[in-house]
């Protein structure tokens, strides 16, 4: 058992569920205890600990050291934390509480999900592991992405559109539970196109999967408005999400190429083959190939017109294919 799972099954007991409050409660940061550092890079550091008072271990995330002064980081957090709290929804995060710790320094806290993220899976499938084969069958796959669009389609019900959809934010729970991460470059109803290019770049500067070395995760899923620094809407996370689907039938990115230059130059001119056509692990349907090149499509006017859309294909694929299995 890996050591998230032992800390994950650690129980629940009467001697934390029944205790009074002690002479020195407080509600306050004095009462988160057992810190340790889940991940850091870039401007943003996320840790583990215990709130004594609800003898829960939480998530809290902060600005690194040298960000906490940064008058635009302190905005982003903050708007991150109010954006996954006001977006309450099954496929995404619980936000407890925003405050500032003894030294003043802004942070908020949040339920902390244990899993594995969305690319982890597709590393061990790539590689063959039979165990992650046999737990993710294409149903399976297409069902956590149908989970994760729902949350992208009620977030764009309120006016906000997340910008950063890859698999590296889309985590899997050890029961199956799926949620869409980090909402830090989001953009809402009447902000300014005020996160450019370099800032969504830098967003995932940091991203790597242990045993796989580093990739540039945000790049190879951006749409060609993003690449363009052109205001964007809904249908730049569809775009996102048909790469998505593209990588989970493919196990490969349709646009990537020898360095970040020539990924852009394929996002806006490149069309990739088909998923059906490179696929070495699945038999992939046309109508699956359909879906892929609807949402990947360069103009954002013939893309799905929103989310729910997109959504329903997959569903429909995905009934039509139990129907025929059980004929």
């Amino acid at each position: 058992m890996t050591d998230a799972r032992q800390d994950f099954y650690q129980g629940i007991y009467l001697s934390t569920t029944d205790s009074g409050f002690s002479d020195d409660f407080t509600n306050d940061f004095k009462k988160y205890c057992n810190f340790k550092q889940m991940t850091g890079g870039g401007a943003g550091v996320l840790m583990s600990c215990v709130d004594r008072n609800l003898g829960r271990t939480v998530a809290i995330k902060q600005l690194a050291p040298d960000s906490r002064n940064d008058v635009v980081q302190r905005r982003r957090l903050l708007r991150e934390a109010r954006i996954t709290a006001q977006l309450a929804h099954p496929n995404t995060v619980p936000v407890y509480e925003i405050g500032k710790d003894h030294e003043g320094n802004i942070y908020f806290a949040m339920k902390k999900v244990e899993g594995e993220n969305l690319f982890q899976i597709f590393c061990r499938i790539a590689q063959g592991d039979q165990q992650t084969r046999d737990a993710y069958s294409l149903d399976q796959l297409l069902e956590v992405l149908v989970q994760a669009s729902n949350a992208l389609a009620f977030a764009h019900t309120s006016g906000v559109i997340h910008r950063d959809v890859k698999p590296e934010n889309i985590l899997v729970g050890f029961f199956g539970e799926v949620y869409l991460m980090d909402w830090g470059v989001a953009k809402v109803w009447g902000m300014p196109n005020e996160v450019g290019l370099e800032d969504i770049l830098l967003s995932s500067a940091h991203d790597t999967v242990p045993g796989t070395g580093r990739r540039p995760g945000t790049p190879l899923y951006m749409s060609p408005e993003q690449v363009r620094d052109r205001p964007v809407d809904e249908r730049t996370d569809i775009f996102s999400m048909g790469v998505v689907l593209y990588e989970l039938l493919a196990l490969q990115e349709p646009f990537k190429g020898r360095n970040i230059k020539e990924t852009f130059d394929n996002i806006l001119h490149y069309s990739p083959p088909p998923p059906s056509q490179v696929s070495q692990h699945l038999t992939v349907p046309k109508r699956l190939d359909a879906i892929c090149a609807r949402a990947m499509e360069k103009n954002p006017s013939d893309r799905y017109e929103n989310m729910r859309e997109m959504i329903q294909d997959i569903s429909k694929f995905r009934d039509d294919s139990m129907r025929a299995c059980s004929v």
